[in-house]
């Protein structure tokens, strides 16, 4: 139960830094959001010192803190998954919304707070710089719960006249789009792009909202045709000048893209759309009209041939290219409006995979690796075609390059998030591992890197290292070419936050490795060995399998010589190894480590500061309990 207990408090502090090294990671924030968004990541941010400082310690949380860190835990993920949204979604309805996502923040900064206030600090014996940071952001999350963010009287008066006046004066109009950050005709296609994605997999009534985006978004669009000549200029991809796109007539845009339609399709609500969005909207489960919110007496979809006889000599008329066949409203998100791949290309190729013989099956293979790699728009179309369960297959070929080639491909393939998914569900990670132990020099490499970028999603951690992952990775962390070696590395350290993990490198002999790398300062190899080294020794395990390479004089020596990353993980370690353990504290300061401690305390990171103090404070008792027992010596002697 003991074990357990403790495995569970490493656990959650574990997760907690990682979720507050994600929300600290976010991008600057550009829209009406701004300034909410920013206040809640730097306030989350602030609380990281606090779980840095509790996770090289060995002693075992209550199970009233440990429940207060799940509570804290699951505010955190809220207020991630909120910030995302933030980050991701549309400008104009957090503009035509803002009291709403108002309220959102605020409730969840009171939620931060209230799970604040149940962690007894006084338990966890914390040092006076921390506990001062952390009583200082509990306060600022005291005083934001009950405050609400100031309205941007400016921003107000100019949506109003925009949405109310039939033509807005251009000032207006101006100050909108700069306060938006919708500035350029490349920002209005993104938003266009959040705009219909929002409105397709929105489970909510967003008849008004959708009113009022549609509007501003034509009006601002109409603007910066205007206003923005770096828009008529020449298009590469189409190879053609245009010297003023003329402005698009709001009857000939989806409702949903707000793009030119090619195929506009009428539902039984009389409404028009693009026949992909309306369809997309249907596939989703929808059984109204986006536009209306009408409930659709069917879901037929007629076509309208007089609209599109309409655009198309609008099209003509005004010298504008006519819509492509490709359409605009995707299955999936891929960061352009429309997709570069050949599908009829991809669709053969999974014929060879499928069918063909083992040369076809390594040909087909080896194309698709090349094509995954290219770009993003090929790595959603493969997947969508069926091509991960297929190349999963392949992982158990007797032919090494067509192994090298899938696993090559799948790896490729993972760069899609979306896609990581899908890998893991076709039940890739055995096949990965397997390559891992037994392909070819750049497979085994290349299936290292695969289980790093499968990795980073947290539950699949766990499922990696129960395949046999972690003695394969070790393996090639000391046999594979600079290259696998770094791939190996990065796999480790990753699956290394989970506490299982940890355990089985240790089992795995990665000690010994690590200290060969960091004895080899022209390997390039020290800052890896030295991360992975932190992690470990945070366990028990890891501490005495580290301990007893003897690594004292050489953390010491990189402490006074190596990076600031370095120094900070290399004094990681050696707190680990030395604290509550009187032989090491000896070595230590045999070896001199005051100094170099003394000189990290004031010029290094926060936490090799915090580390350094802490070892000092080890190393001052070790040399007055040292002088107390020569003075009773003496006494006897005498």
């Amino acid at each position: 139960m003991g074990e357990n207990q403790d495995q569970n408090s490493c656990s959650i502090v574990t997760q907690l830094i990682q979720i507050i090294k994600e929300i600290s990671c976010f991008p600057e924030c550009k829209n009406t959001s701004k300034k909410m968004y920013s206040n809640l990541t730097r306030r989350v941010k602030l609380l990281s010192p606090l779980f840095e400082e509790l996770i090289d310690r060995e002693e075992q949380l209550s199970v009233d803190l440990v429940h207060a860190f799940e509570t804290l835990l699951a505010t955190l993920v809220s207020a991630k998954v909120l910030l995302k949204w933030v980050e991701e979604t549309s400008k104009l309805y957090q503009a035509v919304q803002r009291d709403k996502i108002s309220s959102d923040f605020l409730r969840i900064t009171g939620q931060i707070e209230e799970a604040l206030s149940k962690i007894s600090y006084d338990e966890l014996d914390l040092s006076e710089e921390v506990l001062e940071q952390i009583e200082l952001v509990h306060a600022q999350f005291r005083r934001a719960k009950s405050r609400m963010e100031s309205p941007d009287l400016q921003l107000e008066m100019d949506m109003t006249l925009a949405l109310e006046e039939a033509d807005p004066h251009p000032s207006v109009l101006k100050r909108l789009s700069e306060n938006l950050h919708l500035r350029t005709m490349d920002e209005l296609r993104q938003e266009s792009r959040a705009f219909h994605e929002m409105v397709i997999t929105s489970g909510t009534d967003m008849s008004v909202s959708f009113g009022m985006m549609s509007t501003l978004f034509k009006k601002l669009n109409d603007y910066l045709l205007t206003v923005n000549p770096e828009v008529e200029m020449l298009d590469v991809d189409k190879g053609m000048i245009k010297h003023r796109s003329p402005v698009i007539p709001d009857d000939f845009r989806c409702p949903i893209s707000l793009e030119l339609m090619k195929d506009p399709v009428i539902v039984s609500t009389g409404q028009t759309y693009e026949r992909s969005c309306i369809q997309k909207w249907l596939d989703a489960g929808h059984k109204t009209c986006p536009k209306s919110q009408q409930t659709l007496v069917n879901t037929s979809l007629t076509p309208n041939y007089v609209l599109k006889s309409l655009i198309t000599l609008w099209c003509e008329s005004n010298g504008v290219e006519l819509p492509r066949a490709s359409g605009t409203c995707g299955n999936r998100k891929t960061g352009s409006s429309t997709s570069n791949c050949d599908r009829a290309a991809i669709g053969a190729l999974l014929r060879k995979l499928a069918i063909g013989n083992t040369e076809d099956k390594r040909a087909a293979a080896g194309e698709l690796r090349l094509l995954a790699k290219r770009n993003a728009d090929n790595r959603v179309c493969i997947a969508d075609a069926g091509a991960i369960p297929l190349l999963v297959e392949l992982l158990c070929s007797p032919d090494p390059r067509t192994r090298e080639h899938a696993v090559t491909a799948l790896l490729n393939l993972s760069i899609n998030d979306a896609n990581k998914g899908i890998i893991v569900n076709a039940g890739a990670i055995r096949g990965i591992v397997e390559v891992l132990k037994n392909g070819s020099m750049e497979a085994r490499e290349n299936a290292a890197a695969t289980l790093f970028s499968l990795s980073v999603v947290d539950e699949n951690k766990v499922a990696i290292g129960a395949a046999g992952a972690i003695p394969a990775l070790v393996d090639l962390l000391i046999e594979g070419t600079p290259r696998g070696k770094k791939d190996a590395a990065t796999a480790i350290f990753n699956l290394s936050f989970y506490q299982g993990n940890k355990v089985r490198a240790v089992r795995a002999g990665i000690v010994g490795p690590l200290m060969r790398l960091l004895k080899e300062a022209d390997g390039g190899m020290v800052d890896e060995a030295l991360a992975i080294l932190a992690i470990l020794a945070s366990h028990s395990e890891g501490k005495v399998a580290i301990g007893q390479a003897e690594p004292i004089h050489l953390l010491v020596e990189l402490i006074r010589t190596s990076s600031h990353r370095n120094r900070e993980n290399a004094a990681a370690v050696l707190w680990s190894l030395c604290i509550g353990d009187g032989k090491q504290l000896k070595l230590a300061k045999e070896l001199h480590a005051e100094e170099v401690l003394k000189e990290l305390s004031e010029n290094g990171t926060d936490r090799a500061k915090r580390k350094a103090a802490s070892l000092l404070e080890s190393l001052q008792r070790v040399e007055e309990t040292a002088g107390i027992t020569d003075g009773i010596r003496s006494i006897t002697i005498v």
